[in-house]
C-alpha cells in the first residue's frame, strides 16, 4: 500500500506545439549545449553535414528540436540518450529505404544509434535530396501562379 505506482508519460504528436513551448530553446547551439558532450560532439557534426548539404538552408527551432528550412522544412533533428534522431519526413525515407533499413526507422524518421560511427554520408544524400525536392517543389508554385 505504501508503494508509488511510476509515473508515464506518453508521448503524443498532437500535443507537441504545447509541450515544446515548455522548453523551446532560442537556438540550436542553445538546444546542443544541453546535452553530455559526447552527444554534443555527434550533434555538431550531424548539423555541420546538414549545413554543408544545404548551405542556403535557414537553422530554426521547430517543435522544440533543431530544423532546417529552405523553401519550406528540409529536415530536422534531435539528440536522445541512445540515438539521433533524423526527419526527413517521409519522400526522405522513401527514398532511401533500402540505406535506412539498416536503422530503426518510421514514415518519417530514422533513428541513428549513438554506439555506432554516424551515417553522415547518407544523412548529406538525403539532405541533398530534400533540397531538390522543396526547391522544385517551390518552382512549381511558382510557375503555377
Amino acid at each position: 500500500m505504501g508503494q508509488k505506482s511510476p509515473e508515464i508519460f506518453i508521448f503524443d504528436w498532437r500535443l507537441t506545439s504545447s509541450i515544446m513551448k515548455t522548453s523551446q530553446h532560442a537556438s540550436i547551439d542553445e538546444y546542443i549545449s544541453t546535452f553530455p558532450v559526447e552527444v554534443r560532439k555527434v550533434l555538431e557534426e550531424v548539423r555541420d553535414t546538414i549545413q554543408k548539404a544545404a548551405p542556403k538552408a535557414e537553422e530554426v527551432i521547430s517543435y522544440g528540436i533543431p530544423t532546417f528550412r529552405l523553401s519550406g522544412n528540409l529536415v530536422h533533428f534531435a539528440g536522445y540518450t541512445k540515438h539521433i534522431g533524423f526527419y526527413p519526413g517521409a519522400a526522405g525515407i522513401e527514398v532511401f529505404k533500402k540505406e535506412i533499413s539498416a536503422f530503426k526507422s518510421a514514415k518519417g524518421s530514422v533513428q541513428f544509434p549513438l554506439d555506432k560511427p554516424m551515417p553522415l554520408g547518407l544523412i548529406t544524400k538525403i539532405v541533398k535530396y530534400r533540397v531538390k525536392m522543396n526547391l522544385e517543389k517551390a518552382k512549381t508554385k511558382k510557375s503555377t501562379k
